[in-house]
């Protein structure tokens, strides 16, 4: 190998070493910048996140003010110590009352601290996804804002327009939680009205995770939406004690609110049997007998002492004719419910000739005692019989809704098929019970504008 090859792979070697010094220390230096980096990087993030925190902290704060100032007056007035003796104190004393008595502990504390965690912990930060996502948020779209891409946009005629969407979604002003169902009070938003919340029950019972979910209108912009978590009336409320009423003088039994079982939301269930008339629709098996006889227990004392007189019209001859002691007129073929009919009539004709221009509704007394009708299957004769026996019941039903209030008569009838066919009168009904029905749209056709159900 000649001197100018041995120079020429000395110089390559030494270049190659002088490269390979200079990445060595470029990749010091880099790794210094990234260190650098780095630990500003922990530090912004760990900044971020206190003000995050804090901004958090005075949210929360803000929200729930009331508890914030209660927190820093019991802290201030009593210290940590006493604080944390205090509320270990009234947890024990509150789970021992629970462990005693369930009943009353719902009714005095547990409600109220079941209300509260469930609102802010369940309703308060998932209930504005559950709305948004059933579509019950309102959005408005606002003034197109223009994007110039280019500063020669103009003369490119590059452009585009965007425009800001803003969604409003109802706010949770108030939770209630009984034994059965969690109540939760919206606020509506304009632009919505409570049927889109009615309309999108479903959904909201399958976003909460329960089987029902029902909406009640409680003033014109705030609707309570009603999850029922369990079903109170899995068994069967028990009507009241005979024994127990017969202390009771007719006279003390209030017509105008009669119990007559219990509600789904653990709730006594008061119904009027004077001032008005109810028809109530269910499929066979829904219960049609309890709602007519349960009453009736409820104002035995009424009836003994001859404050109530109970007409029957039975034209299946079964659901009345255990308790036919008790009514006063009592029919089961059609011809013998036209009878009834028309004595009940007669007697209306009567109270009203003698209480004409004296006073507007006749007092219920011993000797105008309350004239009430239970009518059983009252499609079977307002539909389902020959035409003349029909239109003649029609006619003496029509009579009793529209002029018997004010004098003293009820009429209470009970159909399978709640339709305009079925019950040619339906609508002089303006109390309507709506149970188990067989087709979608008999609640609709039951209850209306003014039903219950």
């Amino acid at each position: 190998m000649d001197a100018q090859m041995i120079a020429v792979v000395v110089a390559g070697l030494g270049g190659l070493g002088v490269v390979v010094w200079v990445l060595a220390k470029l990749g010091k230096a880099l790794i210094k910048i990234a260190e650098v980096l780095a630990a500003a990087a922990v530090v912004v993030l760990a900044l971020w996140l206190m003000v995050k925190a804090v901004v958090w902290a005075l949210r929360q704060t803000l929200t729930h003010w009331r508890t914030s100032l209660a927190v820093v007056a019991l802290l201030a007035w009593w210290g940590w110590s006493s604080l944390v003796v205090t509320v270990g104190v009234v947890v024990g004393v509150l789970t021992g009352w629970r462990l005693v008595s369930v009943a009353s502990f719902d009714a005095w504390a547990g409600r109220y601290l079941r209300a509260w965690s469930r609102r802010w912990a369940i309703y308060a930060p998932k209930f504005p996804d559950w709305l948004h996502a059933c579509g019950l948020s309102v959005t408005q779209d606002a003034a197109p804002v223009v994007v110039t891409l280019s500063p020669l946009g103009r003369a490119l005629g590059r452009s585009r327009s965007r425009s800001q969407v803003r969604g409003e979604i109802p706010r949770v002003v108030g939770v209630r939680s009984g034994a059965s169902w969690d109540e939760v009070r919206v606020r509506l938003v304009p632009g919505q009205k409570p049927e889109g919340f009615d309309e999108a029950a479903r959904a909201l019972a399958s976003a909460r995770g329960v089987a029902r979910c029902q909406v009640r209108e409680l003033t014109p912009n705030v609707v309570s939406i009603d999850f029922q978590r369990r079903n109170l009336l899995t068994d069967p409320v028990p009507c009241p004690d005979l024994s127990t009423l017969t202390g009771i003088h007719g006279g003390a039994v209030d017509l105008r609110r009669v119990w007559s079982g219990r509600t789904e939301y653990g709730q006594d269930w008061h119904v009027p049997l004077a001032g008005g008339h109810t028809l109530v629709a269910g499929a066979t098996g829904a219960g049609k007998n309890s709602v007519m006889w349960c009453p009736l227990v409820s104002i035995a004392p009424a009836i003994r002492d001859g404050w109530v007189r109970v007409s029957g019209i039975d034209p299946k001859g079964m659901e009345l004719a255990y308790g036919r002691g008790i009514f006063h007129r009592y029919a089961v073929t059609g011809t013998d419910a036209v009878a009834v009919l028309d004595d009940l009539i007669d007697a209306m004709n009567t109270r009203k000739t003698e209480f004409a221009g004296r006073v507007r509704s006749v007092p219920i007394s011993p000797t105008h005692p309350l004239e009430l009708l239970e009518f059983d299957e009252i499609g079977a004769l307002t539909r389902y019989t020959d035409r003349k026996t029909r239109d003649a019941i029609t006619e003496r039903v029509a009579l009793l809704t529209t002029q018997g209030r004010a004098l003293g008569f009820t009429v209470r009838g009970y159909v399978q098929e709640p339709t305009k066919d079925t019950v040619p009168v339906r609508e002089l009904f303006p109390r309507r019970i709506c149970l188990r029905v067989s087709a979608r749209k008999c609640p609709a056709a039951r209850n209306k504008a003014t039903g219950w159900c």
